[in-house]
């Protein structure tokens, strides 16, 4: 009997989009604008590019780059090619980078080299040990590494040229990319997606092609057909940008308008522009494109629908003046997170204003949501709060290389703890309220205070470091780190600020600095930082962050 719902692949998508639709148009990036089948061509050049340049099935391959065409050709063709692909953070710097590779297993880095300001070669050659003759990586430090393929205009010594793999892939036949397409499995995994969690660094969220089910699922709930244009300003490293932009346009045949950074003014010109009829989001997105609106009103009579997260205090104000700014979208609100996938909980079109921004939606398909008491276990009623835990098919395989960790974020029964605090309303829809875990959200990504502590650990003069959340009212939340120096050390706050730049991304590194002479301990021994959150309030006030 054959399967109920057809198991296919992320490769298997966007040429079914081309077989549909081949001469609507698909991807907008800046000057470049494919049809369907144009972008299908692109996506199986690619195929052959990767093929060229000794990617084998089963390989891992980080991708580090900033939005552009070729992430989509690549993301696709990592797919078709049956390699395993590790979006990485553009905003990782040269710790962060060599912890991903070395952890992931990677066999190549598929990378710029140079992006705006920012000189990625540079960061690679810091980390990388280049060959001095030919491309081939002989790097103790990364025994599985074997080569790093440069995206860009000219060659550089040590690496592959993208340009080069392509015209090579021009001597695979269409047998061999057939035959190759052909051997993928939907099971197999198809991505390592790295997020913070609370060993104090990142940890690999595998996932299958199963998600294919996710993206369609959730796009038939929300209506998207190929009469949609999706603007998609988000990070094509994140589960929001990959699943809502990358995959739901190829999925549902809706046009994709990818930008390489947000800009609210560049992104209100588009929808005029462009007909624009859905976009997602955090709240520092929403506040950014309605304070743009407001300064400069546009036409923004095409926008339908997207999807921004809210339920917290701190995102119900900026959602409705939103849902005032930007009308007339109708913005729902969802739940999700990098194991658990997009759409755990999911709003409806016809939700009222109060539903829209004072909640994270209903649970959606495929999966179950509870809230239980983080001591006993046990579901709490409606209206009570705790633990938020999620159990269906679109979870994670676990996290790569990790088994305990695994373990440990499941329930005997099979349910997945976020770690993060909500309540099921008695009309049945979620609303998260906060993170259990000390985690910290800065505009929108995951900072585990663990791995910065690590880090200035390291630096001379610090005998021990807390780094807690500072609300903020761009940012959501910032870092602060409370050092407490070593004995006759001197240190300044511009010191330890100092020492993080270029070693991680920018959101990681405190905006703060306050120097203390002893912590505030439990009677266990572990430092209290909840009273240290509650002094950076009182001392520093609700933050205005300046920088991002």
């Amino acid at each position: 009997m054959a399967d109920w719902y057809p198991k296919r692949t992320f490769g298997d998508l966007p040429r079914e989009a081309a077989a549909r639709w081949p001469d609507r148009e698909a991807l907008v990036f800046e000057e470049t604008r494919l049809t369907f089948a144009e972008l299908d061509a692109e996506i199986d050049r690619a195929t052959r590019g990767l093929m060229a340049a000794g990617v084998q099935r089963g390989d891992h391959v980080c991708l580090w780059l900033n939005n552009c065409a070729e992430w989509i050709y690549l993301m696709f063709g990592l797919a078709r090619a049956g390699a395993v692909q590790i979006p990485v953070n553009t905003r990782f710097r040269t710790h962060d980078l060599e912890y991903v590779l070395r952890q992931s297993d990677s066999r190549f880095l598929i990378t710029h080299d140079t992006s705006g300001p920012i000189d990625y070669l540079d960061m690679v050659r810091e980390v990388i040990t280049l060959p001095s003759e030919g491309n081939a990586i002989a790097d103790d430090r990364f025994p599985e590494l074997n080569g790093v393929i440069i995206v860009a205009e000219e060659s550089h010594a040590g690496t592959a040229d993208w340009r080069d793999a392509l015209a090579a892939g021009d001597s695979v036949s269409a047998a061999e990319l057939e035959t190759r397409i052909e051997a993928v499995d939907p099971a197999d995994p198809v991505f390592i997606m790295y997020t913070s969690g609370t060993t104090g660094f990142p940890k690999g969220v595998v996932h299958n092609h199963t998600l294919v089910r996710n993206t369609e699922e959730r796009g038939f709930r929300m209506a998207i057909t190929p009469r949609d244009v999706i603007l998609n300003y988000l990070p094509l490293f994140h589960a929001f940008g990959y699943s809502e932009g990358a995959l739901m346009s190829v999925a549902t045949g809706a046009k994709q308008i990818l930008t390489e950074t947000f800009d609210p003014q560049e992104c209100l010109d588009l929808i005029e522009r462009e007909g624009v009829s859905l976009m997602h989001g955090f709240e520092a997105h929403l506040k950014g494109l309605s304070e743009g609106q407001q300064a400069r009103p546009r036409d923004l009579s095409s926008l339908r629908t997207g999807i921004f997260a809210a339920g917290m205090h701190s995102a119900t104000p900026v959602a409705r003046r939103g849902a005032q700014a930007l009308a007339p979208m109708q913005t729902i609100s969802g739940f999700g997170m990098t194991e658990i996938w997009l759409g755990a909980a999911l709003g409806s079109l016809d939700d009222d204003l109060e539903r829209r921004t004072e909640t994270s939606g209903f649970p959606g398909l495929g999966y179950e949501v509870r809230v239980v008491d983080t001591e006993t276990g046990v579901e709490v009623a409606p209206g009570d709060t705790g633990e938020i835990q999620v159990r269906g098919y679109s979870l994670m395989q676990g996290y790569y290389k990790k088994p305990a960790e695994t373990a440990a974020s499941y329930t005997a029964d099979g349910w997945f703890r976020t770690g993060d605090s909500g309540l099921i309303r008695e009309d049945g829809y979620l609303r998260f309220l906060g993170r259990y875990k000390d985690m910290l959200k800065v505009g929108g990504e995951n900072v585990d205070p663990m791995e910065v502590e690590g880090l200035l650990l390291e630096q001379d003069g610090i005998a021990q470091v807390a780094v807690v959340a500072l609300p903020d009212q761009r940012l959501s939340e910032v870092a602060v780190a409370y050092v407490q120096p070593s004995p006759g050390a001197t240190l300044t706050e511009t010191d330890v600020i100092g020492f993080c730049r270029g070693k991680v991304a920018s959101f990681k590194i405190p905006r703060h600095v306050l120097f203390i002479d002893e912590f505030p301990m439990t009677a266990s021994g572990k430092i209290r930082k909840v009273e240290l959150r509650e002094d950076a309030a009182t001392r520093l006030g609700p933050a205005s962050a300046a920088g991002d």
